[in-house]
């Protein structure tokens, strides 16, 4: 399979579910014009998008690129671009890209271009990767040419990608990778924003209820009124960050969230420092967004239900703006305790379902030796 000689080109997009594909879905709407107008020489291309899991049950190079290949040999694709939301790994390096010329196969991990502007980058990444597949050079078999090394453009747009080792047996002839601080916090963002941890909240309803009841209740508690209004700042702070520690550690051991890797090897062991890594802040981000609901929440039904004469009376304080806020930031934090609590009553389901995407649950699944259904797509 390589780039083919006549005028139009086919062009796979082959994207895991959920985010890639809904990456791939977008780009198909402009990809053939701007490849068009990039390409020159009156060359067109169809684009087509195809939804499967091409990386299920593995995380070898090798074995995805074979499927990669069988999957475009099997459909008369010219080229083949896989997209999928997985952080691969290559000799210890994180995978940006694997590219094939002879047999017209690119491999993406979109982890690999960081959490920001994602889209742009991977629009980027697919033209390129596309462009030099299809080129002149790409309808040898000895690989990319010698002479200036291929995607140029890509590396120097999203440094720190460089170029990686590539094994003489191997399907792919080039590859791009990230290493170091700045790849490593790259890939971490990445790993984060496919989680997508903004929908922990709404994924965890009992958890929720639960800190929403809490919540109500401690908003009429003369007792609470007290301690707020003796709390000091630091104080405050301290109970915050105490409850979203809690909140935090409790999903994790609850949902086993944490992966403990059953290989000895340093790349395992550094596989599974950035696995946990990235289930910490994802599980943190969406617990703070959870806080500051609940402090938004207790306010507005603090503005609601409290009475000014029965809250001086009781607590000799008037009841003003700043007994509000500092009222409504310790109501949270004790709601936030009380949405650590209800969270135990979540399937362990449930909380992976609202922390991960769906290909890191099936990679968690195979990990642990779950074989058994494929997410739904």
């Amino acid at each position: 399979m390589r780039a083919s000689s006549q005028s139009v080109t086919v062009v796979a997009l082959l994207a895991d579910p959920d985010v890639p594909t809904e990456i791939a879905q977008r780009l198909a709407q402009t990809l053939p014009a701007r490849l068009a107008d990039k390409s020159g020489e009156g060359q067109r291309f169809d684009v087509e998008v195809v939804s499967e899991p091409f990386t299920a049950g593995t995380e070898d190079l090798s074995t995805l690129m074979r499927r990669i290949m069988d999957r475009g040999t099997a459909e008369n694709w010219d080229i083949v671009v896989a997209l999928t939301d997985l952080p691969l790994h290559s000799h210890g390096r994180k995978l940006v890209v694997n590219l094939s010329h002879e047999y017209g196969l690119a491999l993406l991990s979109l982890p690999s271009l960081g959490g920001l502007r994602l889209q742009t980058r991977a629009q980027r990444a697919v033209e390129e990767a596309v462009l030099g597949l299809a080129g002149p050079q790409a309808t040898g078999t000895q690989g990319p040419p010698q002479s200036q090394p291929l995607l140029g453009p890509f590396a120097h747009r999203f440094a720190p990608i460089h170029p990686g080792p590539v094994g003489a047996e191997e399907t792919a002839d080039l590859r791009y990778v990230v290493s170091g601080l700045r790849g490593y916090l790259r890939v971490l963002v990445g790993m984060v924003r496919a989680n997508r941890p903004w929908r922990l909240v709404p994924g965890l309803s009992k958890a929720l209820a639960a800190a929403l009841a809490t919540g109500a209740i401690a908003t009429l508690d003369s007792t609470t009124w007290s301690l707020a209004g003796a709390l000091s700042a630091p104080r405050l702070v301290i109970a915050m960050v105490g409850s979203v520690g809690l909140m935090i550690g409790w999903l994790i051991v609850d949902g086993e969230l944490w992966h403990r890797s059953t290989e000895g090897s340093p790349e395992a062991r550094q596989r599974a420092r950035l696995y946990n890594t990235s289930t910490v802040v994802t599980v943190g981000i969406g617990v703070l967004v959870c806080y500051v609901g609940l402090m938004v929440i207790n306010l507005v039904w603090a503005l609601f239900i409290l009475n000014d004469r029965v809250f001086a009376s009781m607590t000799r304080t008037p009841l003003d703006a700043t007994e509000y806020l500092t009222l409504s930031w310790f109501v949270a934090s004790v709601a936030t305790v009380g949405g650590a609590l209800g969270s135990g009553l979540e399937r362990d389901e449930a909380i992976r379902a609202a922390t991960y995407s769906k290909r890191e649950q099936e990679r968690r699944h195979t990990l642990q030796g779950d074989h058994g259904d494929q997410p739904s797509k």
